[in-house]
């Protein structure tokens, strides 16, 4: 297990939580994980190929424990800048205490997002081995 590239990987959800929380819109936010998830699923194809799946998982959860606690810190600065997200939060089930609700989904959406970077990563793993594999065969 490499954890140095799980915390170094993990460093987008810490860049990201403070992001969404002052500049880039709930409308694009997508783009950038998206972005993220696909940059993440190749580096560790390229540096962690025994586990590929359980690295994406880890970094996904790890990536949960940077934006959860920043969107929570920054709960009124990010309502501000998010109108859409405050009022989903009025509708769900714990309207009075959305710094809870945030808690408490913040890190199932990291396990989701860590399953979905942990196929990717697999999927890139072996692109990547079967182009270092052709490689080889070509010398």
């Amino acid at each position: 297990m490499d954890w140095k590239l799980i915390v170094q990987l993990s460093l987008f959800g810490l860049a990201m939580g403070i992001a969404t929380v002052f500049v880039i819109p709930s409308n694009v936010e997508p783009l950038f994980w998206l972005a993220i998830f696909v940059v993440s699923a190749y580096l560790i194809a390229r540096r962690a190929p025994g586990w590929p799946f359980f690295h994406g998982l880890l970094v996904g959860v790890a990536n949960s424990l940077w934006v959860t606690p920043t969107h929570v810190l920054l709960f009124n600065q990010y309502l501000a800048n998010h109108p859409q997200e405050a009022a989903m939060m009025r509708s769900m089930p714990a309207p009075d205490s959305p710094r809870l609700m945030m808690a408490v989904v913040g890190p199932l959406i990291g396990i989701v997002s860590g399953a979905v970077i942990g196929f990717l990563a697999v999927l890139a793993s072996r692109f990547v081995a079967r182009r270092s594999a052709m490689a080889v065969q070509v010398r």
